[in-house]
């Protein structure tokens, strides 16, 4: 008796610590679960200035078609041009780039290739660095650096400038809005962007003095001055989340940087497959833990606590006839499912795919603890045909 009370006990208590999680998560963690964070309010300049597109490209002739030809497209009333840089693609990713320009013209189009990333570079940032040595010749005021897989509406650009030059942010980047259309790509993906929101509150990032520093890879308008004092991307040559680390080299130069969500920008590449989405997930999850076992134990904890135990204090309290379980665990269950509607609703997605969350929050555990084992296996991130050791700590101290 005295055992089986000891365990109810337990349970209560570890659904009270949950519900404490999740109520601290809901009213003090930069109100993560909003999404109405857009483009800020902005207003065309009087001048237009220069911008270089730079796009690196690794075998993405499957998604070139539906991407390349909107930024070739884009309806900018300043000069603009695109860079795309071939890094060693080997299904004609620049042959079919250069077809497209010739079929759908619009904007200029400058094809090349770094070659092999030397030495402590990760191939994208050797490709974007490639990138930008060749758009800085033609002295733009800004960059665009954005994904092969990315899809801009026609006003992208100009909505994107106006943007910074408004509110005179160095660097803007909007969240593209991820497929979602197979089963696994709806049980994941609005999942994906829900934890790095709360990981990184938009909200937060725009404030001034405020630590927190992100970016979406995927679209990044970036000023060029600013770019360089932040010796971007050498400063962060070795970075496998390159994204975040660019963020948080901008603001730590003094720069003033903006993050949210977008409502024209989209990602054309498919995750068909659960393998699709936890490669995805798996090759740089261990890295943004900076590899470090006590941070993956932490996260395996936090996770358990924050998104498991909710349901399972559900199900004991109402097995064992604990009134105690029962509430404070269905308590913490609906804060959990209340705050991911937000983002189930962005994605055009049904309000029951909420209570899927434990079940994609375990997956991302064990994507997690996925990570941590190939690394320990020695095949760091692996991507396309590339495997990233762990950089040196003195590197990821700066």
């Amino acid at each position: 008796m005295v055992g089986q009370t000891a365990r109810v006990s337990a349970i209560v208590w570890t659904a009270a610590l949950s519900l404490a999680a999740w109520l601290w998560l809901l009213l003090c963690q930069g109100f993560f679960w909003r999404t109405d964070v857009r483009l800020p309010a902005r207003r065309n300049p009087g001048d237009w200035p220069s911008v270089c597109i730079v796009v690196p490209a690794r075998d993405e002739a499957a998604v070139l078609e539906r991407s390349l030809p909107s930024l070739l497209a884009q309806d900018y009333p300043g000069r603009a041009e695109v860079f795309l840089i071939d890094d060693g693609s080997s299904d004609g990713t620049g042959e079919l780039a250069r077809d497209l320009a010739e079929r759908h013209g619009g904007l200029p189009l400058t094809v090349d290739s770094p070659g092999e990333p030397p030495a402590g570079w990760t191939g994208k940032l050797w490709a974007v660095r490639h990138g930008i040595a060749l758009a800085r010749v033609r002295e733009p005021e800004y960059l665009l650096l954005t994904d092969a897989d990315i899809a801009h509406a026609p006003d992208s650009l100009r909505e994107l400038v106006a943007s910074a030059r408004t509110g005179g942010f160095d660097l803007v980047s909007q969240m593209a809005r991820l497929r979602v259309e197979s089963v696994w790509e709806r049980l994941v993906v609005p999942a994906f962007v829900y934890f790095f929101a709360q990981l990184y509150p938009f909200r937060r990032i725009a404030v001034p003095g405020s630590r927190t520093a992100a970016a979406a890879g995927g679209c990044v308008l970036l000023r060029t001055e600013a770019a360089g004092r932040a010796r971007i991307p050498d400063a962060i040559r070795q970075a496998v989340i390159d994204d975040v680390a660019l963020a948080r080299a901008v603001k730590n130069g003094g720069g003033r940087i903006w993050l949210g969500l977008a409502d024209r920008v989209e990602s054309v590449r498919p995750y068909p497959r659960l393998h699709d989405l936890w490669r995805m997930v798996s090759r740089s999850a261990y890295a943004q833990l900076r590899h470090n076992p006590l941070l993956l134990a932490g996260t395996v904890l936090g996770l358990a606590l924050v998104y498991l135990v909710p349901s399972a204090a559900l199900i004991a309290g109402i097995v064992t006839g604990n009134l105690a379980a029962v509430v404070i665990g269905g308590l913490a269950k609906l804060v959990m499912t209340a705050t991911y509607l937000p983002m189930l609703r962005y994605y055009r997605q049904p309000p029951l795919l909420a209570l899927s969350l434990p079940v994609t929050a375990l997956l991302y555990l064990f994507m997690t603890v996925d990570s941590a084992v190939q690394h320990y296996r020695g095949r760091g991130a692996a991507w396309k045909g590339r495997t990233y050791a762990r950089p040196d700590a003195a590197f990821e101290e700066r």
